[in-house]
């Protein structure tokens, strides 16, 4: 399970820094990558969804010590 709680928080970032990107600056990293909706933009997309919703149980899995 670690291993995938790596890939969803470097994919939660990857999200984060593009959000960022189109907030501050109007430049959507992953569609100048990857093209404007294009099916690998869209799987990048689906990832970072994915990472976000599964980084979500992180929360459950913090203990107070």
């Amino acid at each position: 399970m670690k291993t995938l709680d790596y890939i969803a928080l470097a994919l939660v970032v990857v999200g984060a820094v593009n959000w960022g990107l189109i907030g501050f600056f109007d430049f959507d990293l992953v569609r100048m990558i990857f093209g404007d909706m294009t099916f690998v933009s869209r799987v990048v997309y689906a990832l970072v969804g994915i990472a976000g919703l599964y980084s979500l149980s992180f929360f459950g899995r913090v203990r107070n010590d």
